[in-house]
């Protein structure tokens, strides 16, 4: 975790105090106050969820957003959920994670060159945040990308793909998102001097459960970034 001080620890407690999306507030205390049955012995989290992992990252991981009972229950990403469960385990076997597990905030958990991040903070509805709660967002992704500077970029979906894209397109380094089409595997150099872009399927149930991705389909990529960051 980084220090109190830390660009990082202050940019974390600003996110984690947000309350720029009204719907978004709503949704996610309605959800912690009602809790899933499972759960009920749980204290939710309740709040928009920073993101964790190194503050030395080279590998900035660019997710959707909390899932209601996952991160919005547990306060750190991709954990206590099936998603979690696919990508940690991913991780741990790239040399990306101390364990292949994550249940909550006190388990141990380490990443090693690795950050995870989402395109917006709060767990949306349907899990589908509005295209305005994702421009709420992106000046926390940018103040990330100005801090970590990463090497390279994992987008876990296409709406995280589309969102770094922007921020590039804002910024002037490109003009359009067109020429960069995203698909599991997909690989750019965006812009001079910008990390490298990475695409995988979002590590969702529908997409595990249904074999449109696979954990040799991850191996394959992170084994990929591994040698572009070490080289």
């Amino acid at each position: 975790m980084p220090d109190a001080s830390s660009p990082l620890r202050v940019l974390n407690d600003e996110i984690v105090a947000c309350r720029k999306c009204p719907r978004l507030v709503k949704y996610r205390e309605k959800i912690a106050r009602e809790k899933r049955r499972a759960y009920r012995e749980w204290d939710y989290w309740g709040k928009p969820v920073p993101g964790f992992g190194d503050a030395q990252a080279q590998l900035l991981i660019l997710g959707l957003a909390p899932a209601a009972h996952g991160a919005n229950r547990t306060g750190r990403m991709f954990t206590g959920d099936r998603s979690g469960d696919f990508l940690y385990a991913a991780l741990h076997k790239a040399g990306f994670a101390s364990q292949p597990t994550s249940d909550h905030r006190q388990d141990g958990l380490q990443l090693s060159h690795a950050y995870i991040t989402a395109t917006c903070r709060c767990a949306p509805p349907d899990n589908r945040p509005l295209r305005k709660e994702v421009s709420n967002c992106r000046g926390y992704l940018e103040r990330e990308l100005e801090i970590l500077k990463p090497k390279a970029i994992l987008a876990l979906g296409k709406i995280a793909w589309d969102a770094y894209l922007e921020i590039l397109k804002q910024r002037g380094l490109i003009t359009s998102r067109a020429p960069y089409k995203f698909s599991h595997g997909a690989e750019a150099d965006v812009a001079p001097g910008a990390p490298r872009l990475v695409g995988v399927y979002h590590p969702s149930q529908q997409n595990t459960q249904t074999g449109r991705v696979t954990s040799a389909m991850y191996a394959t990529v992170l084994r990929r970034i591994r040698r572009f960051l070490e080289n």
